[in-house]
């Protein structure tokens, strides 16, 4: 049994569908069941963390998103069987990084928890994610002109399902004990070549408009947290022609060559359309 936190997710609900259709046991952890449209084949628990045998009985394995303190719920892991976690963490956590900015200090803590706890881990650090282009769907359902900050900052995104594939082998396969896997897409595209392929995939032409990011605001970054959309805005200001990490680590763990961001906007064209 593998249990799946975040498994509504983008990334968690890509491996749960890929570990079934594995014959893989999973139990897949939500807050809310009722409304998550698992699979059937899934075992759907409600995330409670105060009922650890419900969550984690007759389990091996742990996939984990990022928790505020994952310490708890780690011990209640080891005491109730399970013996190896892959933690979803972030590239920003490398050697050299700034070890103050809220996103690395959110997947350290975790990481260090991990670690500390006896359980052997594994380590799943992707760079930017292609979903995050999902934050233009609002103004792409509403006309042809995206506003955004930053149309020359660079990434080399990376689809969630593939994400998803590195963690099926990482769980399945053994042997990515102790293990750091950075993940990323395969090649790299500014922000308003992104709106560009997503226009492409809808047979439209899209125009990036750059926004001052000192006027950016919720409108743009609806679920950035207030305190954190500052440091956030930083950071994609580092991304303005500085060439991003490009790693071959999809191809390498699971024989498939990571997929390109005109794939992923191929796959989610229904969510930009009205």
């Amino acid at each position: 049994m593998i249990v799946v936190t975040g498994a509504t997710g983008n990334v968690g609900r890509a491996l749960v569908d890929r570990l079934l259709a594995a014959g893989q046991p999973v139990r897949a952890l939500t807050r809310d069941p009722e409304r998550a449209g698992l699979p059937e084949r899934a075992e759907v628990v409600r995330f409670r963390p105060d009922d650890p045998a419900a969550l984690f009985a007759g389990a091996t394995e742990l996939f984990l998103y990022a928790l505020p303190d994952a310490a708890p719920l780690l011990d209640a892991a080891r005491e109730h069987g399970v013996r190896h976690v892959v933690l979803l963490s972030s590239a920003i956590v490398q050697e050299g990084a700034d070890e103050t900015h809220p996103i690395h200090v959110m997947h350290a803590t975790v990481e260090r928890q991990i670690r500390e706890s006896g359980l052997a881990w594994t380590f799943l650090r992707p760079g930017a994610f292609a979903t995050n282009a999902l934050q233009y769907a609002p103004q792409i359902r509403a006309g042809d002109t995206v506003r955004g900050v930053f149309a020359d900052g660079l990434s080399a995104p990376v689809h969630e399902d593939d994400i998803a594939a590195v963690a099926e082998r990482v769980l399945l396969d053994g042997g990515h004990e102790g293990a750091v896997h950075r993940l990323t897409g395969p090649a790299a595209l500014s922000n308003a070549e992104q709106v560009a392929a997503i226009g492409e995939a809808l047979g439209r032409k899209l125009t990036f408009e750059e926004t001052d990011p000192a006027e950016a605001g919720p409108e743009l970054f609806p679920h950035v947290p207030p305190q954190m959309l500052e440091r956030l805005l930083q950071s994609f200001a580092e991304t303005v022609g500085v060439p991003p990490e490009i790693t071959g680590t999809v191809e390498q763990l699971t024989g498939t060559p990571a997929r390109t961001f005109a794939q992923w906007a191929r796959d989610h064209a229904g969510d930009f359309r009205a």
